[in-house]
C-alpha cells in the first residue's frame, strides 16, 4: 500500500495549467495523430497576417511555431491556462468556451484549435474573412473508452455519428469541409500516479474525478498495472479543416 499512496499523491500534485504533458514521459504514452499538427499549424501560420487559436490552453503548441502572423490573438476560459498562455502568445483574452468571441467580424484569415471542449461555428464564421480558414484536431467520440469504464463501469455507447455532426454543423455556418480525417491511437499508462493526474488534467474522461471518491477504483487500477506492466486505452482523434464559403455566415459588429 505504501508504493501506491506514493504514487496516487505523486500524481495528486502536479499543477494543472497549461497544457504541457511532459511530465508523463516515462510514465505514460500516447501515439501521435500520423498527420502532425503541430507542423501543419506552423505552416499554416507562416502562410497569414492574422490568426485565432481557441482555447488555447497553456498556448504551447501556437508558440511553438517558428513564425507567427502579424496578429496572433488566442482565447482561453480558464484563469490558470490563460495565465501561462499569456507568457507564451502575444494576446490572450478570457472567453466561454461556447462563445461569443470577443473581436471584430472578418479580422481573422485563419481560426486553429486543438481540442477544443466546443466548437462555436457561427462565432467562428463571424470572425474569419471571407475565404478564411478554420483548421483543427478534435477529440472523437468515446476516447479513453477503456480508462472510462474501467474508472466509472459500462457507459452508454455513442451513436457513432460525430464525423457527420462535425461536417453537418460546419456547412450550416457557411463552410465547405476540406478534410475530416479520424484517428484511433493506443494509450499507455506505467503507473497509477500517471493515471492520477491524467484524470485530473483531462476532465472529461471521469466527470467529477477526485482521488477519494474513485481510490478503491484507483487500487483496483494500481493492482493491473502491476500484474499487467501497463493499462491500455485508445484515443480518439479528427482532423477538420474547412473554408468559409462566400460570404459565410455574418453579424454582430
Amino acid at each position: 500500500m505504501g508504493i501506491f499512496e506514493d504514487l496516487v499523491a505523486e500524481g495528486d500534485a502536479v499543477p494543472l495549467e497549461g497544457w504541457d504533458f511532459s511530465w508523463f514521459e516515462g510514465r505514460a504514452t500516447e501515439e501521435r495523430p500520423p498527420w502532425g499538427y503541430a507542423s501543419l499549424i506552423a505552416a499554416r501560420l507562416a502562410a497569414v497576417e492574422s490568426a485565432l487559436d481557441l482555447q488555447t490552453g497553456g498556448g504551447e503548441v501556437t508558440a511553438s511555431a517558428p513564425v507567427l502572423p502579424a496578429l496572433m490573438a488566442a482565447t482561453e476560459s480558464w484563469p490558470p491556462n490563460a495565465r501561462v498562455a499569456a507568457r507564451n502568445l502575444p494576446l490572450v483574452v478570457r472567453a466561454p468556451d461556447a462563445g461569443p468571441l470577443p473581436f471584430r467580424s472578418s479580422v481573422f484569415d485563419l481560426v486553429i484549435s486543438r481540442h477544443p471542449v466546443a466548437t462555436p461555428w457561427a462565432e467562428i464564421a463571424r470572425v474569419l474573412k471571407p475565404g478564411g480558414t478554420y483548421f483543427s484536431q478534435q477529440i472523437g467520440e468515446r476516447t479513453n473508452r477503456e480508462l472510462t469504464e474501467f474508472m466509472m463501469g459500462p457507459q452508454p455507447v455513442g451513436n457513432g455519428h460525430v464525423l457527420e455532426r462535425a461536417r453537418a454543423e460546419a456547412e450550416a455556418a457557411g463552410f465547405e469541409v476540406l478534410q475530416l480525417e479520424p484517428v484511433a491511437l493506443k494509450v499507455q499508462f506505467f503507473d497509477v500516479g500517471a493515471v492520477v493526474h491524467f484524470l485530473r488534467k483531462v476532465l472529461w474522461t471521469v466527470p467529477g474525478f477526485t482521488v477519494e471518491g474513485y481510490r478503491d477504483r484507483l487500487l483496483d487500477m494500481h493492482e493491473h498495472i502491476q500484474e499487467h506492466g501497463r493499462f491500455e486505452s485508445t484515443s480518439q482523434r479528427f482532423l477538420i479543416e474547412a473554408t468559409l464559403s462566400g460570404a459565410g455566415a455574418r453579424g454582430g459588429s
